[in-house]
């Protein structure tokens, strides 16, 4: 996930999945500029939890950025569904259909 594009940010981003501390990590050059907590469970569901943006890059597209990369991550392992309870999470899926199909749909 090196290299993504954000259309505002004055450089690459280059988005990471911190297994270890169970969240994707946007950086920009050596600075964290942003994360997404999440949790596993053993049902092969990925929550997250909560994203944040450092104060210096709010505002700049950084958060789309780092969730459409988690995401495609997710998509790419091909066996996790999402359970989004962080609302930017629930909001970027709701807006992008492409996004829809990760979704997980359960009764809990």
């Amino acid at each position: 996930m090196d290299g993504v594009p954000c259309l505002a940010c004055p450089m690459k981003i280059t988005v990471v999945n911190n297994e270890a501390g169970h969240r994707y990590e946007a950086w920009m050059g050596e600075v964290l500029a942003a994360y997404s907590q999440y949790t596993l469970d053993d049902d092969g569901i990925i929550a997250f939890t909560h994203t944040q943006v450092a104060d210096a890059f709010e505002g700049k597209g950084l958060a789309t950025t780092l969730i459409r990369a988690a995401l495609d991550d997710v998509r790419a392992g091909g066996a996790r569904k999402v359970r989004p309870l962080c609302p930017f999470v629930e909001r970027f899926i709701a807006r992008h259909e492409d996004y829809q199909d990760l979704l997980y749909v359960g009764s809990d």
